[in-house]
Order: C-alpha cells, then sequence, then structure tokens
C-alpha cells in the first residue's frame, strides 16, 4: 500500500495534479512550518494549515520511520517540495529556524514537545490534552506565556458552527437556568484477550517513543495507533473524549475549575489488565463515572466501552439539565432542545468543513493564524486547554486514589490529601527532566 501511494503522489507531481487545493494566506506570509507525529491526524492538521495557505512545509519528526518517510512523500506530492526528515524533534528544533510547529503525539510528549518548541521561538498547534499529569501541563501554559508564543489547541468544538450557536441559546438562557450536566461517549466492545508482545520493528525508535514513560514491552495494540488506552501514555476515554466535552461545560459556564471530584470504574468487561514479558492488554477503565461539584451545578462524565447507549439517540455529547427542559449538544447529530415533556423545541443541524471527519479543524487553524498576527489568545488557547484538560486529569487522579478530592484550582493543589497531591506529577524514565512548574 504505501509503494501504491508513493507511486501515486509521484505521478500527481509529474502530471501537474494535487490532490490538495492551497489558498493563499490573507495576509500573504508563508510560516516554516513542522509536524511532529506524521500520523493520521498529524496529517489531518497539515494538510488544512497547506489548504488555508498559510505555511511552508520545511520538516517532519516522526519516531516510526516508514510513517515519516510516507508522509514526507505525500507533503511532496501536494507541494512539489520535499521536506527535511528527522526522527528527534530535538535536533529538529535545533536545525530549522521553526515559526510554527504542529504536534500530534502520543499525549505523555505534549507538554515536553510544546515547552520545547515555544522555547525554540516557535507558535504551537498542538492537540489534546495539554499534558499527562496537571503539573507538565501548566508547566506548558507558564512556558508559553514566557516566551509570548501563541499555542492554539486541537479543541475544535470551541469554533464549530452549531457549538457556537448552542452555546449561544444556553448562555441567552433557552434552558433556563442550568442546575445539571451530563456528559459521555460510549461504544461497543467486550472482553480484552492479551496481544503477545514482539521485538521492536526496525523502523521504529520505541526507546524514542516511550520517552518519559516507562519502557514497557513494545506491542502491536500500542502502536500505531493504540496508545490511548495504555495509561503510561495516555489516560484512556476520559483523557480522550471527556476533555472535549469537559471543555463545553467551562466554555457554557465560565467556571475554571470544581470544587471537588470523585470518580470511579474499572474494567469488569474488558478483564483485568495483563503486562508481562509475554503479553498484554490495554490497562484504561472499560468504564467511568465521575462527578464534578461546581458551586452553583453539577457535572457528570460517563463513559462505557461496551453495551453501546441503549435507547439513546447519541453515543457521545452531553445533557444540560434546565428549568425550561434538556438541552442537548451533540457531535453529528447537532444541539436539540426538548421541553419538560420531550418535545423538541429547538434544534440546529451540524456543519462541518469535512464532512467525513466530523471536525472543524480549518476554522481553528484560520483563528490560530490570525491570533499570530494579530498578537492575541487564541479561541482554544493553551490556558483553555489546560483547565479542560485538568478535570480530564483529576477524575483519573481521583480513580486512581480511590476517593474523592477536594480541589484549590488557584493553587492547584488537592486539599488535605498530600498523598493525593503525589498524583499531580509522575516521575520521567532516565535523561528527561520533568518540566518545571
Amino acid at each position: 500500500m504505501d509503494l501504491k501511494r508513493r507511486h501515486f503522489l509521484a505521478g500527481a507531481v509529474a502530471t501537474g495534479m494535487s490532490p490538495l487545493i492551497i489558498g493563499q494566506n490573507k495576509s500573504g506570509k508563508k510560516y516554516r512550518t513542522a509536524l511532529i507525529g506524521s500520523g493520521w491526524w498529524g496529517m489531518n492538521i497539515l494538510r488544512v494549515a497547506l489548504a488555508d495557505g498559510s505555511c511552508d512545509i520545511v520538516a517532519l519528526c516522526d519516531v516510526d520511520a516508514d510513517e515519516l518517510e510516507v508522509s514526507a512523500d505525500e507533503v511532496e506530492g501536494l507541494t512539489g517540495n520535499m521536506p527535511k526528515m528527522y526522527r528527534d524533534y530535538r535536533e529538529m528544533l535545533e536545525k530549522e529556524n521553526l515559526e510554527i510547529v504542529i504536534i500530534s503525539t502520543p499525549d505523555h510528549w505534549h507538554s515536553l514537545q510544546s515547552i520545547a518548541c515555544v522555547q525554540a521561538g516557535a507558535h504551537v498547534f498542538v492537540e489534546k490534552p495539554t499534558g499527562h499529569t496537571v503539573q507538565e501541563s501548566r508547566a506548558m501554559v507558564n512556558a508559553a506565556r514566557a516566551a509570548e508564543r501563541v499555542v492554539q489547541v486541537g479543541l475544535h468544538r470551541r469554533i464549530g458552527p452549531h457549538h457556537v450557536s448552542g452555546m449561544k441559546f444556553l448562555k441567552e438562557g433557552g434552558a433556563g437556568e442550568i442546575g445539571m450536566v451530563r456528559m459521555f461517549a460510549h461504544g461497543g466492545g467486550g472482553k480484552e484477550a492479551p496481544t503477545a508482545n514482539s521485538e521492536v520493528p526496525d523502523n521504529l525508535d520505541w526507546d524514542l517513543y516511550c520517552g518519559p514513560a516507562p519502557l514497557r514491552p513494545f506491542n502491536k495494540k500500542i502502536h500505531p495507533g493504540g496508545f490511548r488506552n495504555f495509561l503510561d501514555f495516555a489516560n484512556g476515554t476520559l483523557g480522550d473524549w471527556g476533555v472535549h466535552w469537559l471543555d463545553q461545560v467551562l466554555w457554557w459556564s465560565e467556571e475554571k475549575h470544581p470544587k471537588s471530584v470523585y470518580c470511579t470504574g474499572g474494567r469488569p468487561i474488558r478483564g483485568e489488565a495483563v503486562l508481562n514479558e509475554k503479553e498484554q492488554t490495554s490497562d484504561a477503565p472499560d468504564h467511568q463515572v465521575a462527578t464534578y461539584e461546581f458551586e452553583n451545578f453539577t457535572a457528570v462524565w460517563e463513559h462505557r466501552r461496551f453495551a453501546g447507549n441503549g435507547p439513546e439517540n447519541s453515543k457521545v455529547g452531553c445533557y444540560f439539565y434546565g428549568s425550561k427542559g434538556t438541552f442537548h449538544m451533540g457531535w453529528r447529530d447537532g444541539w436539540t432542545f426538548y421541553n419538560p415533556k420531550g418535545d423538541v423545541v429547538a434544534h440546529e443541524d451540524p456543519k462541518f468543513d469535512n464532512e467525513k471527519d466530523g471536525h472543524n479543524v480549518p476554522p481553528l487553524w484560520r483563528d490560530f493564524i490570525e491570533s499570530i498576527e494579530e498578537k492575541r489568545h487564541p479561541v482554544a488557547d493553551v490556558e483553555i486547554g489546560h483547565l479542560s484538560t485538568n478535570l480530564s486529569l483529576l477524575g483519573m487522579l481521583s480513580w486512581k486514589a480511590g476517593r474523592s478530592i477536594k480541589w484549590d484550582g488557584e493553587k492547584e493543589q488537592i486539599i488535605g490529601d498530600p498523598e493525593a497531591n503525589q498524583l499531580l506529577r509522575r516521575e520521567y524514565r532516565g535523561e528527561w527532566k520533568y518540566p518545571e512548574v
């Protein structure tokens, strides 16, 4: 497949074809841009950057040499120029004078790489979440502010048309006074059998993939694409889907943090996690329920990776329960307001720039570029991403601690629980240094 793709792209260049129409940036400026993490989603963002007309892609970086080469060939096919290829982002930052870096790596890399990029003078477009632990996420915010660099987090629901109009409806009191919000992301699945570990592929720098995380045996369930359900590298469904919908709660309420968090869950369906020299499973919970107590409302997150969502039409989204009825903020189903009898009173269909993906990355990228040029914070600024990420991380922290936590959001410390406070950071492996807060 890779060879066929490379031959197609080479042919496209030879015949003058391009699978992408590249626009003209309004300012006329082209930013020297690089991508760290050249897999599926990273390349989605890069294509948007090219179509926007705001970037010259000068470098790609990935620990997987095969992924790197295929992506570089695609960039050459789209632009006519072959980007330089790097395996280690530190070497790339040292050799390239970059103005923008896109980061789409596993979650445990987001903070370290973002900090290195802003300190090298680059603006950053980074995928959510902003960190694997609370304190490294905070360090990322502080570094961006100190360097006076723009950091846009990939919370594209902050700018999607039906999310914007739905928030206007809620903020103007369309659902009345909101007392509770329920967020959810459900899917199918069953028991998880262990997958055999294997030798590290020749094309992959597994030590650098793991980086500051523990060096566990290589397993094809982790790479490519499965890292989100391995807690060394990410924080499961709550740290993935949860960040998007928890962010909707903060956007609506204009709150910054809850007073307390309690989370429970486990793996009763997937089974006990396995990790040994021969085989392993994922270790993220197959279901969780997290309750966030705010000053004037309660928010509940739930997910399960089994059973689907039964009679409810939506598998993802959030319900805002108000004095006038129930408002559902959805994804591919737009938003809907129901009166107390269950009748639909108002509805708006979704609108995406790319119906296949169901995302609104192009306007988020445009806002990023305009933020750089106007010297302002973007719509999904790093501080916004940090606060939303914190909610997911505090839910995971409560689950790991096995108890409720009281949160001092101003100091970003857990009240009266020194043991739980230790979970706000983690030990890094080998040469890697935990970022200063």
